[in-house]
């Protein structure tokens, strides 16, 4: 009797556990469900007719070359994202291929949305990802340089990564340490150059596929400013630094293949001209304005066909404003590429909607796609202006390598509080009507709910989570508790930007890297209006999926 009850037992026991497994396991599944359906699924088109026989095979190199560019980017995030993916390609059962589904778009195994959480096991993803040894402190990295001085330019360097031998920190060239996938993908763009026809976009290739075994990126940056009279858009190499959250020192390999759109582009030739009178504008004394910068500053306008590492992790880049070198800034300024398709998609799935469900419904007449579209491009412009180069205590040195891992969030900030005040700027000039005044404050209102749904750790999040809670501490935004909506104080709106705009340009021009950690921790938060308001916006996609029309062209 006594055998039978424990039998009994253990069969109830085991049911009970089967049962807790099961459901444990449907919950991960509808976690993982939820966490996909934060990205909607947009087709990615493009018109291979605007390109001659010859530039469409320069296209299918660059993808092949670009496909090539998210395996590198892959090792950068994490060491063992290899060793997850093969485990997670080999299993058949629906966690494990939801789990491979979000690990594709995360580029690894961290939610980027939920401040880079892990949803596949519970290692945190380290601070500095792949380019430092993940046990390396701060300090240590710090001492290193100390004691080698003139280590420092390698170390420092954005295109080194930082490994251990024999217990010592040594700094290896990307064209080294990557030296296999980039030997390949330089042989491709030197196969697209022989179809390229077009002077320009011919060198540039070949510069480019040079710098990718030399390590050195300035000539072929400066090729990429000289091109001219092309279809073909595209760069392609290591370029954005918010990957490295430990210094933000180290670039992430990336890739942008586009076509450009000549009628649009031409558009927008008006605004290279006012980059001075922008630069004299700001609102920062006078000895620390930037006029030494290259004033070329071309603009594009150009339509997506495949965009390869860093870009395409999470959350999908609307324009992008290039080459980050401050040489070649100070030599010839910067491009800003602005990407028509992926502007559209985002602001039908995405603006739109959030726009209804945070702003007093009077003002949702005052959102349009014109004053989001110059948003992004004056957010670009933005970019090219300020503090670059500057001095701190007598030494020569940059803004990025003063205010080490707080660059990305202080600068994307002030590339967005500066995207609002210089277009203010282009209305008083004449360039925009001035009833696109109110359209520029709210439309950019609803966008900053848009980006803090990236995560207020992410620098673009955290940029725009300072703005509004700066305003929102001014006046110049108004939340209504009751009915849980917001809204702009026309008359403070533009006194308070200001302010802030004096403030970010000033930490970037002292190099002030405790003034930057003090903002950040004081106004790059979520605040109880954030917090209320992105809640109420958790039923919609945060960001697109880009399903690209390339891919099944070419399978």
């Amino acid at each position: 009797m006594k055998n039978l009850f424990i039998l009994a037992l253990s069969i109830l026991i085991l049911s009970c556990s089967e049962k807790q497994n099961q459901t444990s396991e449907e919950s991960q599944v509808e976690k993982l469900k939820q966490k996909i359906a934060k990205f909607v699924p947009v087709e990615i088109t493009y018109d291979e007719n605007l390109l001659s026989d010859r530039e469409k095979v320069v296209l299918e190199k660059l993808y092949q070359a670009s496909k090539l560019i998210d395996t590198i980017f892959l090792d950068q995030v994490y060491s063992k994202n290899y060793e997850i993916k093969n485990e997670l390609m080999k299993k058949t059962d629906e966690a494990s291929k939801l789990q491979l589904e979000l690990f594709n778009i995360m580029f690894g195994p961290f939610d980027r949305l939920e401040d880079d959480e892990p949803f596949i096991g519970t290692e945190k993803k380290p601070i500095g990802a792949n380019f430092y040894p993940e046990d390396m402190t701060k300090e240590e990295f710090e001492n290193r340089i100390k004691q080698n001085p003139k280590d420092e330019k390698l170390f420092t360097s954005e295109f080194t990564v930082i490994r251990k031998q024999n217990g010592k920190l040594v700094a290896i060239p990307y064209s080294e340490y990557y030296k296999e996938p980039l030997t390949k993908i330089s042989n491709l763009l030197k196969e697209a150059a022989e179809y390229a026809d077009n002077p320009s976009l011919k060198k540039y290739l070949l510069s480019r596929a040079e710098a990718f075994l030399s390590n050195d990126y300035y000539q072929s940056d400066m090729d990429w400013m000289d091109l001219k009279d092309h279809s073909i858009e595209v760069v392609i190499g290591p370029y954005e630094v918010y990957e490295d959250g430990l210094f933000n020192y180290k670039a992430s390999f990336e890739s942008f293949v586009t076509i450009k759109d000549p009628v649009e582009s031409k558009k927008l030739e008006v605004f290279a001209k006012y980059l001075n009178d922008i630069e004299k504008n700001l609102p920062l004394d006078d000895k620390h304005k930037n006029y030494k910068r290259g004033s070329e500053s071309p603009i594009v306008v150009a339509n997506e066909v495949f965009t390869a590492g860093d870009t395409k992790a999470g959350v999908q880049t609307l324009a992008f404003n290039l080459p980050n070198d401050e040489r070649v800034r100070q030599a010839k300024g910067s491009k800003k590429v602005m990407l028509k398709n992926v502007h559209e998609a985002k602001f039908e799935k995405l603006l739109k909607p959030i726009s209804e469900l945070v702003l007093e419904p009077e003002l949702l007449k005052y959102v349009t796609f014109d004053a989001f579209f110059n948003h992004t491009l004056m957010h670009e412009m933005s970019h090219g202006v300020g503090p670059g180069f500057i001095k701190v205590n007598g030494r020569d040195t940059e803004v990025k390598k003063e205010l080490k891992e707080t660059y990305s969030t202080i600068e994307e900030c002030k590339a967005d509080i500066l995207g609002m005040y210089n277009n203010i700027f282009m209305i008083e000039k004449g360039v925009y009507p001035k009833e696109m005044e109110k359209q520029v404050w709210v439309t950019f209102l609803a966008g900053a709910f848009r980006s803090m749904r990236f995560g207020i750790g992410e620098a673009h999040g955290g940029g725009n989570a300072i703005i509004y809670n700066y305003l929102l501490e001014k006046g110049a935004y108004i939340y209504n508790d009751k009915d849980q909506k917001v809204s702009v104080n026309f008359e403070k709106i533009y006194p308070a930007l200001k302010e802030l705009c004096n403030l970010i340009l000033t930490i970037q021009a002292e190099g002030n890297y405790q003034g930057a950690k003090d903002l950040i921790a004081k106004y790059a938060v979520s605040s109880p209006s954030i917090e209320t308001l992105r809640k109420k916006l958790e039923s919609l996609p945060v960001d697109i999926k880009p399903v690209f029309e390339i891919e099944q062209k070419l399978k």
